[in-house]
């Protein structure tokens, strides 16, 4: 694959993060807002600028990989790739071999994030794993020492818990997610700030212990996700933090299917 200049696309709930590949050397990433209904022209219009800035030429990307939790996106950065950088994307869950067991009641609901960042954890940590991922929701996954997915939990996102305070309580404000100097709030934003904050403490442990103890086997923690370094600095049960564990997961899974380009 060191020929290549891959295009690796990640699209949440909230945001879309573009990186771009040349071997395992990452030449660039970019994140825009989630919309489903942003065009192929559109993403084109803004990708080819920060590519320009880069010193990237839209023909040097000869191949794509594309993992999304919101469908309807799906069409539209399919199109991006066909048209502008003249290849057939990868899409995570359509005929893909992930490499991994996805041992749960029903696969075909396991979110694309959630199977790509499964790909990644057990091909760079060694053992069974919990990784949690801080996006607008809260995922934990469980990876076992074989790299079969075995399931996990779904908790609101902080970010989605502060807003939804705000939309409810006429009188509380629209306050950022930050840790709080006290656990004792004395005003209405530091109240709120703590009980979230330490609250997804609570929750973050509490469900790590439970997790391992059902489980049964020592476990590693993983956490990824733009929030992550705001919750390891408060607690141990986070034992190590891989900002790129989703990109590197495409990543593995383009180099899987592609074999004899490696």
């Amino acid at each position: 694959m060191s020929d290549k200049l891959l295009l690796a696309i990640d699209a949440g709930n909230t945001n879309t993060v573009f990186g771009i590949y040349q071997g395992e050397q990452q030449r660039g990433q970019w994140r825009a807002e989630t919309r489903a209904g942003r065009t192929a022209d559109e993403y084109a219009v803004w990708l080819n600028q920060l590519l320009g800035q880069a010193g990237i030429e839209p023909d040097q990307i000869n191949a794509a990989i594309i993992a999304s939790v919101v469908p309807e996106t799906i069409y539209h950065l399919r199109s991006l790739c066909q048209a502008n950088f003249d290849c057939e994307p990868l899409i995570v869950g359509e005929n893909v071999d992930i490499g991994v067991e996805l041992a749960v009641d029903n696969p075909r609901e396991v979110g694309a994030d959630r199977v790509v960042n499964a790909v990644a954890a057990h091909s760079r940590y060694p053992g069974a794993l919990i990784v949690i991922d801080f996006g607008t929701a809260t995922t934990f996954d469980v990876i076992d020492a074989s790299g079969a997915y075995r399931g996990g939990a779904i908790a609101p996102g902080i970010n989605l818990s502060l807003e939804a305070l705000h939309r409810a309580a006429a009188q509380l404000p629209r306050v950022a997610a930050k840790k709080p100097q006290a656990v004792i709030g004395t005003a209405t934003t530091p109240m709120m700030q703590s009980g979230v904050y330490w609250g997804y403490v609570g929750l973050i442990e509490g469900l790590v212990q439970r997790i391992k103890n059902e489980f049964g086997e020592p476990m590693t923690v993983i956490a990824t996700g733009g929030l992550a370094p705001l919750f390891h600095v408060a607690t141990e049960a986070i034992e190590q933090i891989d900002a790129d564990l989703t990109m590197r997961g495409l990543l593995e899974i383009y180099r899987r299917n592609h074999k004899d380009s490696t």
